[in-house]
């Protein structure tokens, strides 16, 4: 039996649902030959570190972006760099605890954090097994590649990210692997789409938008609330499913929208639904924050996106790579979103040109491709 350790970090929600998905295929496809564990790396050397460091990247998102883009752009060079290296660096004695007791074949990261920390222990040759590092956003970030010589695999979204992981981090081409990233296998079901109507009283002969207020970070509220507004307002004969998260002030603003034009029958309001995969079978497209997750199930899900609100740093890359490559439209700082918003109105076959342009990208098979890779050479 094998035994495989997953790794993550709860700085957004994007790490650990990668590694859900991996350990679920794993554990659903490969349950006789292999066991997993999944860990919190911060968590487990210290919930108080944790508790503190994930508050703070919370609100910094939320309430300075400004300060996160500097640390997030300063942590790839220079001695913020070397700093968090450091870190990471004295915190792996801690996580060589539960790498000696439980003593795996494969270690797993889907945070550059607990992939530094393997590293570290591998180059003094108190952990011998492979290392796999799965990137979870559209651009590459020299974190992920601290110490690569002892990473066996990474595994990218892109072929882009590959071809400069290989040319400006020096990571061996032969490790690099484009399976996209790893999203629940649900995204891949084919569903009852008359059913998921009726159970969210929607009209099957009305298009749908999923629109995701941007959660508890709540970023742009009043940009938020304008661009949900104009929805209501010039998409008359389509409905929308908002997700307003952990944020009770957007709810309530959206919820008073709603009312306001007396618009209970065409939108649909809720904190949160466990089935963004059967909303996302039956939407045309998706107004959203692009995180690395939500973006690759939309993808896979053929949906056009609509950018709003990135955190500044990997979700601006990301918004980047999603505009560059016509993937997205980006309703950017000092864009006018109402403008933008009719534009699309009036000429859907933008939307469908995008919608076409998708298929090229999206990574339906990841999860399977990277566990297919990786435990077939354990």
């Amino acid at each position: 039996m094998k035994k495989i350790l997953i790794f993550y970090g709860a700085y957004g929600g994007g790490h650990l649902s990668a590694a859900k998905a991996i350990k679920e295929y794993i554990d659903t496809n490969y349950k006789d030959t292999c066991e997993t564990m999944m860990i919190d790396c911060i968590e487990y050397i210290n919930k108080y570190l944790n508790k503190i460091s994930t508050t703070a990247y919370k609100e910094m998102a939320k309430k300075a972006p400004w300060i996160w883009k500097r640390i997030y752009t300063n942590s790839s060079s220079g001695t913020l760099s070397k700093i968090t290296t450091g870190a990471n660096y004295i915190m792996s004695k801690k996580l060589d605890i539960i790498l000696q007791e439980y003593k795996p074949d494969l270690v797993i990261s889907t945070h550059p954090f607990s992939n530094q920390m393997c590293t570290t222990l591998k180059k003094q040759s108190k952990i011998t097994c492979k290392i796999a590092t799965v990137l979870t956003d559209f651009e590459p970030h020299s974190q992920w590649t601290v110490d690569s010589d002892y990473i066996d695999y990474f595994f990218v979204s892109n072929q882009e990210m590959k071809e400069s992981l290989y040319r400006n981090y020096n990571v061996s081409e032969s490790k690099i692997f484009v399976t996209g990233i790893p999203i629940s296998n649900k995204f891949k079901q084919h569903f009852n789409k008359d059913a998921i109507y009726e159970e969210f009283d929607l009209d099957k002969n009305k298009d749908v938008i999923l629109f995701f207020a941007g959660g508890e970070f709540g970023l742009g509220r009043k940009r938020t609330s304008m661009i949900f507004r104009a929805l209501i307002r010039l998409f008359k004969n389509t409905q929308v499913v908002a997700i307003s998260g952990r944020n009770k002030r957007m709810y309530n603003k959206f919820r008073s929208l709603i009312e306001v034009y007396n618009a209970q029958d065409r939108i649909k309001l809720y904190e949160f639904t466990p089935k963004i995969p059967e909303i996302m079978s039956i939407s045309k497209l998706v107004i959203t924050k692009p995180g690395g997750l939500t973006t690759s199930e939309s993808l896979v899900s053929g949906l056009p996106i609509i950018i709003i609100n990135p955190i500044p740093g990997q979700e601006e890359e990301n918004a980047n790579f999603l505009e560059r490559n016509h993937l997205a439209f980006w309703i950017k700082k000092n864009d006018n979103g109402t403008r933008i918003l009719k534009e699309l109105y009036r000429h859907p076959e933008k939307i469908e040109e995008v919608k076409n342009n998708i298929y090229k990208f999206a990574k339906p098979n990841s999860t399977k491709d990277i566990c297919t890779i990786l435990i077939s050479n354990i």
